[in-house]
């Protein structure tokens, strides 16, 4: 039977979670500091254990919510796609899971536990008390050649691709630039605004992810310029380890008969492809993603209440988030 066990930050404890092969740019300390200041919350670092013997990690954030504590690993609106375990082989992702639950609402005294773990399938959760969506991924394999990878993609893709070149955009990687989040921000309302939206989050958080991640050289910032030096769009990509992600992504709507979103996304690729990275990951299944040739990869977002009470304050809260959200892209129109 596995247990978890609370594991304080050391040298040593990192070194071994970046031993694992199945280790994620989320489980790392830059991302769970860049999650701890955006969230007000606290990390959560344990070890598993299968007798004496350490088998794996657990990572998570604890936060607090209605007065109650709430283990995420991660939780929506953390801009974090996933969490859970890192596990060596042949080590059960649902025993893991089973050896959570005690730790989770026991020794963490919490109130709710919300779970995405890369690894996981629907078996690993069945029979243990959570709700749970598909919540599906869309990834793209990197280690097809630069012409393989091209050739994937959907001929009016290919198309735009080619169209930027022409039309003289160009792809700008961005180094220690203050003003990179002002300009990904603004162009980042401009496409909400298309849906009378405004964005999920603050500046603040985009400003938060680049100063703990690009220190770490874990971090990938483009701009698009038009002809004239203008920047029309931008994305941020976080990667580590074997994946590059798809943060976000923005440009603005007068500008995209020129094409700057495709050819960030192919200058990405590339780059990632270049340094040895082997999967591309959109953080989020889209028919729109689909015109690169993408694989969607089914990831379950789990979440168990300690009552039936908590999950209904749970279900609400993302509820009033959504109709704040629409009142304030009307008062922004209005004003």
């Amino acid at each position: 039977m596995l247990a978890l066990r609370p594991a304080p930050p050391s040298a040593a404890l990192w070194r071994d979670r970046s031993s694992f092969a199945d280790r994620l740019i989320f489980h790392t300390p830059q991302w769970l500091a860049f999650v701890a200041e955006a969230q007000g919350a606290t990390p959560v670092l344990a070890t598993v254990h299968d007798g004496e013997e350490v088998v794996g990690h657990f990572t998570g954030l604890v936060t607090k919510r209605f007065g109650l504590r709430i283990l995420g690993s991660p939780m929506a609106g953390w801009t974090t796609s996933y969490q859970g375990f890192n596990l060596r082989p042949g080590v059960s992702r649902r025993a893991a899971l089973e050896a959570l639950l005690p730790y989770a609402f026991g020794t963490l005294g919490c109130a709710h536990v919300e779970i995405r773990d890369r690894s996981f399938v629907a078996a690993d959760l069945a029979g243990l008390g959570f709700r749970w969506d598909a919540a599906p991924t869309a990834v793209i394999s990197l280690e097809p050649t630069e012409d393989q990878l091209f050739g994937a993609m959907a001929p009016a893709c290919r198309r735009n691709i080619r169209k930027a070149g022409k039309s003289g955009v160009v792809i700008e990687e961005v180094h220690g630039d203050p003003s990179f989040a002002a300009d990904f921000y603004d162009q980042l309302r401009d496409v909400f605004a298309k849906q009378n939206l405004v964005p999920t989050y603050s500046i603040d958080r985009v400003r938060a992810l680049i100063r703990h991640l690009e220190p770490a050289g874990h971090l990938l910032l483009l701009r698009a310029r038009e002809p004239g030096g203008r920047c029309i769009a931008t994305a941020v990509l976080p990667w580590y380890h074997r994946t590059m992600y798809f943060w976000g992504g923005a440009s603005y709507r007068p500008d995209q008969h020129l094409r700057p979103n495709e050819a960030l996304i192919w200058h990405a690729l590339r780059w990632a492809r270049g340094r040895g990275v082997t999967e591309f990951d959109f953080v989020g299944g889209n028919s729109y993603k689909q015109k690169y040739g993408t694989t969607e990869v089914p990831v379950p977002w789990a979440r168990r209440s300690r009552s039936p009470l908590v999950a209904r304050l749970r279900d609400a809260a993302k509820e009033a988030f959504a109709l704040r959200q629409r009142a304030v892209a009307r008062l922004t129109r209005a004003s």
